[in-house]
């Protein structure tokens, strides 16, 4: 399906169960719907879901100006309202979190899950095509997406992206949201691999003090994909969270 928002077509999959609770999937640099089925999949007869192909990616058209995060922000919150979603659980993935965080600052948000969201300055190059490949190639269930991801992701990164996603990569890099992270009210979980060479650990343990109903779940000896290599985990752990009312303010370490 795809839907004209600021003057752009956008890509995306939705499956509308007439719930009262909605999820939105946005993926990582240089990737697309694909990379975010395996952890939305399993709730699409369950609750309405929504996976989009980020603008400049996928099938998606590039934006004609050059998008800050928040610009991102505002044209989920456009398809939202033309989908008639209000008050989502956005799930993000390292770009797609961060626009998942921007859109918490300033949109109603039920839920927030941030899978290794970079959101300050010191992130490190995006890691594209090989490393990707190796760590889909690894998990068990999923070597159906190893074509996929050889022929598609990081087809974009920055060595071959346009000059307007050079410039849009640029600006996502040094875009530094640790002040706004602070004003984030909704329950927010954090699902991070303790080897990330593209966002640290770190900066998950701090993420989790700075959002006030914050939780940090974490998978020992996983990379930036943490949470594919650990996919059956990860499910369950949505589950839990989309389900419950809880507070979680607490730590998990999964081996």
């Amino acid at each position: 399906m795809q839907m004209f928002i600021k003057n752009i077509n956008i890509n995306y999959e939705y499956y509308n169960n007439d719930s009262d609770t909605s999820l939105v999937f946005l993926h990582g640099w240089g990737q697309n719907i694909q990379m975010m089925m395996p952890i939305a999949k399993p709730f699409i007869k369950k609750y309405n879901v929504l996976i989009v192909d980020l603008p400049g990616f996928g099938s998606s058209d590039e934006p004609k100006e050059i998008w800050s995060i928040y610009d991102y922000a505002d044209t989920i919150n456009e398809m939202l309202g033309e989908l008639k979603i209000k008050n989502p659980i956005l799930i993000g993935h390292s770009f797609g979190g961060k626009i998942s965080l921007a859109y918490a600052t300033k949109y109603k948000t039920r839920k927030l899950v941030l899978l290794a969201s970079p959101y300050k300055q010191n992130i490190t190059k995006p890691t594209f095509k090989m490393k990707v490949y190796k760590a889909v190639k690894k998990i068990p269930g999923l070597q159906g997406l190893e074509s996929f991801v050889k022929k598609h992701v990081g087809s974009t990164d920055y060595r071959n992206a346009s000059e307007t996603m050079r410039k849009i990569l640029v600006n996502h890099v040094n875009l530094d949201l640790t002040e706004e992270a602070k004003k984030i009210k909704c329950p927010t979980l954090l699902i991070w691999g303790t080897n990330d060479e593209a966002v640290s650990i770190n900066d998950a343990v701090e993420l989790e003090k700075i959002i006030p109903n914050c939780g940090l779940v974490k998978y020992e000896g996983c990379t930036h994909y943490a949470y594919l290599e650990n996919l059956a985990q990860t499910i369950r752990v949505l589950n839990n969270f989309i389900g419950s009312d809880k507070e979680w303010k607490y730590t998990f370490y999964y081996h």
